[in-house]
């Protein structure tokens, strides 16, 4: 059976133990990848939905992913667990008033 879990965060196919993130006590995390959650926590905390999408832009570019596919990862952030508690759009600049 296909595994159709992704990172909570950005979106990441999760098919390989090895991907995912770890827990407080080091066990594999159910719902984030490595790059994403590490012992816990968020290795970028002070994200918001914008710069997970700038992120994903910028890292799917450099591998030169199809356009489609990086479509489909940006339009699926909002919907994922760390966003849709926050329902942050907007990127730490707008938040401070800048």
């Amino acid at each position: 059976m296909e595994n159709n879990t992704v990172c909570q965060s950005c979106s990441m196919p999760l098919d390989n133990v090895a991907l995912r993130g770890t827990e407080m006590d080091g066990s594999p995390s159910g719902d984030y990848c490595k790059y994403c959650y590490q012992y816990g926590a968020f290795t970028h905390p002070g994200w918001a939905l914008n710069d997970m999408k700038a992120h994903l832009t910028r890292m799917m570019d450099k591998e030169k992913m199809p356009e489609d596919i990086l479509e489909a990862a940006i339009n699926r952030l909002s919907h994922l667990k760390r966003w849709t508690n926050n329902n942050v759009d907007t990127d730490l600049h707008k938040q401070d008033g800048f």
